[in-house]
């Protein structure tokens, strides 16, 4: 059981969002993912992992009240110095940025669409 916060009502429709427009197995979906980074511990709310169970995608998610910011996407860039995946997301349940990372050129490609595949 969890508590029905702002911010875990627009996690559990993105997790809907992923399982059921995405066809996501739940058992490659993870919630609190829990990472070190600067000697700290952090959480992701949501990680998705491919068929080998590599992370390939951060989502971020905050209330539907909080405007989605530079801020809020330097928060999911620090996880990816850790965990290095190719797929970001942050929403508020309303507004969804979506970048690919390039690793080599070290920039972001913002898209207009999920894609996981």
């Amino acid at each position: 059981m969890v508590i029905l916060t702002p911010e875990e009502w627009v996690r559990q429709h993105v997790v809907h969002f992923l399982i059921n427009e995405h066809h996501v197995s739940p058992n490659k979906i993870a919630v609190e993912y829990f990472l070190k980074w600067n000697q700290m511990n952090h959480r992701c709310d949501i990680v998705v992992f491919d068929e080998a169970f590599k992370p390939k995608l951060i989502i971020e998610c905050k209330a539907v009240h909080i405007p989605i910011s530079q801020a809020v996407f330097d928060q999911i860039s620090r996880y990816n110095i850790t965990l290095q995946v190719p797929l970001l997301m942050v929403t508020n349940g309303l507004q969804h940025i979506y970048a690919e990372i390039d690793f080599s050129a070290k920039q972001y490609k913002f898209m207009e669409h999920l894609k996981l595949n």
